[in-house]
Formats: C-alpha cells, structure tokens, sequence
C-alpha cells in the first residue's frame, strides 16, 4: 500500500467492481473518459482480467481514504512504454461526486507520481483530457504538467466537437525535494 497526507493507493480488488463500475457510468463521468460506453458488469470484470491482472504496461490502483480505508476512486498508468519510460496517468475520485478535488485527487496523483518515478523508473507522464475538463485542466497545472498541444475536435459529445488536450510532466520539471516527500 503507498501512503500520501489523505489517501493511500491500494491494489484494485474484485469487490471494488461494482462500486467502481457504478462511478463510471455517471453520465457526468463518462463524458471525461476516454471509453465513453456504459459498464455492464461483464464489461467491468472483463478489464478487471485483462488490464487490473494481467498486462505488464498497466498499473491501477484503487484510492482509499487514509483515516477510515473507504473506497474513494481509482488512479492508475496504463500504456507504460518501457523502453522510453512513459506512461498515460488516469485519475478520478468517485466518492461524493468529487471527480477531481483539490484534496484527495492531488494528493493521490502525488503518490502514484512518486511510485511512477522511483519504483518504476517513469520519466515522463501524459495524458489527454477534454477541453472542457476544467477541473483536470486545474489539477495539472497545480501537479506542475505542461500542455504539450492540442489536437482539434477529436471528441464528440453533448452534440458538439471537442478538443483533446494533451499533458506531460517530466521527472525533471519536479524539484529534488519531492521525490523524498
């Protein structure tokens, strides 16, 4: 289990499933991810097998609450490149409908970065997030991620095109103290 101030990030378990399956299809959720369609349950146990167990360039966790071990979210990298040590951060706290907070989100993104650069080696973080995520958009900019660039209407949603914007954070943009913290 990896600690931060608030959460701790545990390994994703079977009884998670539901509970996770249930913030996900939040249609004030979906609209931010990447795999848009609804869970069903099969569906949910399918990327439990084949990502959560099985895939060597993925690493999820699911974030709990430091005092009480509630189940508040999950954070992950998935698509590690090992060789040029890269990978694409996911993050969302599910609980209360929070969706990325300045509390809990941060101090869990703070925590995988950690494990991200000093136990699996990460040299650089990306993600893409909608430009109509301003609460992500918030989270990078308060982590220390650049915005790479922008690729044009590349999301559809509410009947409108949107744009991805892309994030990186290298190991090197952080100060030395933080690797300790």
């Amino acid at each position: 289990m990896l600690k931060g101030k608030y959460t701790a990030l545990r390994a994703v378990e079977k009884d998670d499933l539901p509970q996770l399956m249930e913030w996900r299809n939040r249609p004030e959720y979906r609209r931010f991810f990447r795999e848009y369609l609804e869970l069903n349950a099969d569906k949910q146990q399918r990327w439990f097998d084949k990502l959560v167990l099985n895939d060597p360039n993925t690493v999820m966790f699911a974030i709990a609450s430091l005092e009480t071990g509630e189940l508040l979210g999950a954070c992950g990298l998935c698509y590690i490149n090992w060789q040029n040590r890269t990978a694409d951060f996911s993050i969302y706290i599910g609980k209360d409908n929070l969706y990325i907070d300045d509390k809990y989100a941060v101090d869990a993104a703070n925590v995988m970065i950690r494990y991200g650069i000093n136990e699996l080696g990460v040299h650089r973080f990306w993600s893409e997030i909608y430009d109509f995520d301003e609460q992500k958009v918030r989270m990078f900019n308060t982590l220390g991620f650049t915005l790479d660039g922008r690729h044009r209407k590349t999301h559809w949603t509410e009947g409108k095109w949107c744009d991805s914007l892309y994030y990186a954070l290298l190991d090197d943009d952080l100060r030395e103290d933080y690797f300790a913290a």
